[in-house]
């Protein structure tokens, strides 16, 4: 009987805190359950193969845009002494890529779980999150860390760089709306904007820091329940990003379309200049009524999230 085990990892937004975090600002951070990515490894005779939408080949022949994930198993096959053992491993994801939601992060928790699950090896979150970097950083440069840390949690987290991640009770029956506007985003660039930006601005400095402290503010308004305030926030934050350039013609219209629409606040998440925007409801009717207006006027997809349901307060993560 062949061997197999599997590994999985969910999408992940950010609600507050998108480049000032960058800048040592703190970022509340959502994992987005319902939105998947499962790796399955099996035991073959011969060989070491990949199978993902972006490539399906043996794992010596990936392609330059693929380098960071096979530069992760290869580290990983190294770790476990295994770089001979013959396999094949198969990606299958719900989370579109560049769009902000965690793609990369995500698939390098599940490769890296299914691996230790393959190999009968235990796996300790804080070297479940070193392995992943290994990706991240050859993708990313310098990742904060953020992404990893959200795919890998069952609850909302807030994150400041550098430190050790802190799970954050929600006490909402508010609903979130995702939306993916169909263009990919672009983080490098926006986060490059953001530093030329802080170069030559001091008024870009002051943007980062209320970024800061309306990330702080929302962090009471989760506890509390206060969703209108919570909205509002929303909305401050889409400005400020505005401003500092990192937004995109379509976000804006969505953002306008959302709030016309009863929305209590909406703004991008993520990187920006594409990718996804979201927004705040009071209840689902209102969610789906908004998801439906946006999938009208372009909207390739939208997803309604429960902003509490499901989130328990201390609830420890696992490595499944």
């Amino acid at each position: 009987m062949r061997k197999s085990a599997t590994g999985q990892s969910h999408a992940k937004i950010i609600f507050f805190g998108e480049h000032s975090v960058v800048y040592g600002q703190p970022a509340i951070c959502l994992p987005i359950s319902k939105i998947k990515i499962i790796v399955s490894i099996k035991d073959t005779d011969t060989g070491q193969h990949v199978a993902s939408k972006y490539f399906t080949g043996a794992l010596s022949e990936m392609p330059d845009s693929q380098t960071g994930i096979q530069l992760l198993i290869n580290t990983i096959l190294v770790e476990l002494h295994q770089e001979k053992t013959p396999f094949t491993l198969q990606v299958t994801s719900e989370i579109p890529a560049e769009r902000g939601m965690g793609s990369s992060a995500a698939t390098a928790i599940a490769i890296v779980r299914a691996f230790f699950h393959f190999f009968h090896q235990s796996l300790s979150h804080a070297e479940l999150l070193r392995l992943a970097d290994v990706s991240e950083q050859y993708i990313h440069g310098n990742p904060s860390g953020l992404d990893a840390a959200t795919v890998s949690s069952k609850t909302p987290i807030w994150f400041v760089k550098g430190r050790r991640p802190q799970a954050i009770p929600i006490k909402q029956n508010a609903f979130l709306v995702i939306v993916d506007t169909g263009i990919m985003g672009q983080t490098g660039l926006a986060v490059q904007h953001v530093k030329s930006k802080l170069a030559g601005d001091h008024h870009a400095e002051e943007d980062i820091e209320m970024l800061g402290k309306i990330a702080k503010q929302a962090r009471s308004c989760l506890a509390n329940g206060d969703s209108q305030k919570l909205g509002s926030l929303m909305n401050d934050s889409q400005t400020i990003l505005s401003k500092l350039g990192v937004s995109h013609p379509i976000l804006d219209q969505f953002a306008t379309l959302a709030l016309k629409n009863g929305a209590l606040g909406a703004k991008l998440t993520g990187g920006g200049m594409g990718g996804c925007l979201i927004t705040l409801t009071s209840s689902k009717p209102s969610a789906k009524q908004i998801a439906t207006i946006l999938e009208q006027h372009g909207a390739i997809h939208t997803w309604i999230e429960p902003l509490a349901t499901g989130y328990h307060k201390g609830e420890k993560n696992d490595h499944s």
